[in-house]
This record gives C-alpha cells, sequence and structure tokens, in this order.
C-alpha cells in the first residue's frame, strides 16, 4: 500500500454558525482543540459539517480557512462531493488550489445512479486533480451503494487511494479487503465499528465521536497498531453509550447539541435539521457526565 493520507482517528469535524453564516473564530477553536488532543487528521465541510447547507460560497471559504488553520500540521481532507458531478469537478479543483491534502467524495444522492455511473462520476472528477481522493459509501444516507467490482475498477484510479465505509456491514468490509487487498486503504466510517474494521486491516476512522472525544478516538486506534488490540477493544466499549448518545437522532443533530454542552459555541443547527427532543438531550449530557467531558 501507497502511504495512507492518514492512519488513525481523523475528525469530521462540525461547522459552528452564526444566525449569518460561518463562525470562522470558533472553528479555528475547535480545529486547534482538535490538533492539541492527538486527532490525526481534519475532515471539514462533510455531512457532519453540515455541508448540504451551506452555500458555495460557504464551503469555499470553510476549507480554506481549515487549510490555513491547519499549516500542514495534520492532513485536511474536504468534503466536496456532490450529486451534480460538474460541481463536484469545480468543488474538487478549488479544495486542491487552496492546499487540501486530499478530497472526502459522497456517493451522488438522489440520482440513485448505476454501478456505471458511480464508476463515471468518479473517474472525472479523479480525472480532474491531483490529490487523493477518499470514497464514502453511506448507502444510509444516500440511496446509492458502491458494490465491490466498481471499488475494484476504481482503485485503477492513481488518486483513488481510500474509502470511508459506512454500510455497517462487517461482512462486506471483509469481502472488501480480500477484493482490493492494498489497492484502497480502508476507514471506519462509524464509531461503533472502529476496532472491528481495524482488525480486518482497515487504517482508522472518519469520526464524529472525535468532535467531543479526540483524544480517545485517538487512542482507540494507537492502541491497535501499538499491539494491543485488547486494550483497543475495551476502549472501543467503554464508549459505546457515548457513541450511541451522539447518534440517537440524526447525524449531526446530537453532536451539535454535545458540543454546545462543553462550551462551544457550535450555533444553530440549519432547517431541515432541528433541535433533539428533551428525551434525547438528557441522554447526551448524561453521557458527556459519565465520561467526565462535563460536570
Amino acid at each position: 500500500m501507497n502511504n495512507p493520507i492518514f492512519r488513525g482517528a481523523a475528525v469530521a469535524v462540525i461547522t459552528p454558525f452564526t444566525e449569518d453564516g460561518v463562525n470562522f473564530d470558533e472553528l479555528g477553536r475547535i480545529i486547534e482543540d482538535q490538533i492539541a488532543n492527538s486527532t490525526d487528521a481534519i475532515v471539514i465541510t462533510g455531512t457532519t459539517g453540515e455541508s448540504s447547507t451551506m452555500t458555495d460560497e460557504e464551503h469555499r471559504a470553510a476549507i480554506k480557512y481549515a487549510v490555513d488553520k491547519v499549516a500542514k500540521r495534520v492532513p485536511v481532507i474536504a468534503g466536496t462531493g456532490s450529486n451534480e458531478t460538474a460541481y463536484a469537478i469545480e468543488l474538487s479543483k478549488y479544495a486542491e488550489s487552496v492546499g487540501a491534502d486530499a478530497l472526502l467524495l459522497v456517493t451522488p444522492y438522489y440520482n440513485k445512479c448505476t454501478q456505471a455511473g458511480l464508476v463515471a462520476h468518479y473517474t472525472a472528477i479523479a480525472d480532474a486533480v491531483n490529490i487523493p481522493i477518499v470514497l464514502y459509501d453511506v448507502p444510509s444516507r444516500t440511496g446509492c451503494a458502491i458494490q465491490i467490482p466498481t471499488y475494484l475498477k476504481l482503485a485503477e484510479h492513481k488518486n483513488i487511494v481510500a474509502v470511508k465505509e459506512a454500510n455497517g456491514d462487517l461482512s462486506f468490509i471483509a469481502r472488501l479487503k480480500k477484493a482490493v487487498g492494498d489497492k484502497l486503504a480502508i476507514y471506519s466510517g462509524n464509531d461503533d465499528q472502529i476496532v472491528p474494521i481495524l482488525s480486518l486491516g482497515g487504517q482508522g476512522v472518519i469520526s464524529v465521536l472525535s468532535n467531543v472525544a479526540p483524544k480517545q478516538t485517538h487512542d482507540i486506534c494507537q492502541l491497535f497498531f501499538d499491539g494491543k488490540a485488547k486494550e483497543a477493544g475495551e476502549l472501543q466499549v467503554e464508549l459505546i453509550d457515548l457513541v450511541d448518545a451522539l447518534f440517537c437522532e440524526v447525524n449531526p443533530i446530537p453532536v451539535k447539541v454535545a458540543m454546545r454542552m462543553l462550551g462551544y459555541n457550535a450555533g444553530p443547527l440549519r432547517l431541515p435539521l432541528t433541535e433533539p427532543d428533551e428525551a434525547h438531550k438528557a441522554q447526551i449530557e448524561k453521557a458527556l457526565r459519565t465520561h467526565g467531558l462535563i460536570k
């Protein structure tokens, strides 16, 4: 395998909003705290960053800000996926031009294209840039899944080097690893499956959990890489109630509420996302208290 973009835990960072736009000062504070707590890479403008509600201007500004703020201390991976190939190409080229280290490209949503369409879509984007691409498979959100033969075809492209796999099927991960070998780095897209996917040859996780527990999420991966699989598994299990709380409603509703509880000025959720109900707020608060993240 070529050197992966990162090994360990990348944070799928939230986007703090004001009523008028992106709160860049608070985004900078979050990024600094992530790096200080051993996060291995920053993923900006992903699902957790509410990218689907951002204007094009906001999307581009957030990518550039993250690249400038991180200043090569860790890799910055820009979420530039779209269900419109032409727009994904333009946004990807922009991210490359401002210094992003890699791209995260979700499967086209709503269109529900064929596997041939996925190959054409991703190949067109990969041909337009010269930085690494992480494919993002999350069929529960997009209605479009990448099949193993499609992964094999896409892995032939020099710029397509990794996948964030969030279909939840560990048997699929095993078969994918068997098929692609070292041609694609596999990252977990689910915080409750970090250690299982590492045990199947994964290189880490692109994590929601890292927003609130960056050191612990990094440590799950590092313990595993250090040959301490038992300890990594124990930490994974210890944090499972916190993971459950962060997914008690659709992501990123709970994590944005959790970040507020941690003292960050995370700002509002953008419609159509709405505030969680009181029972779920209590669940989030209880999990944060249980793990000593708030008093």
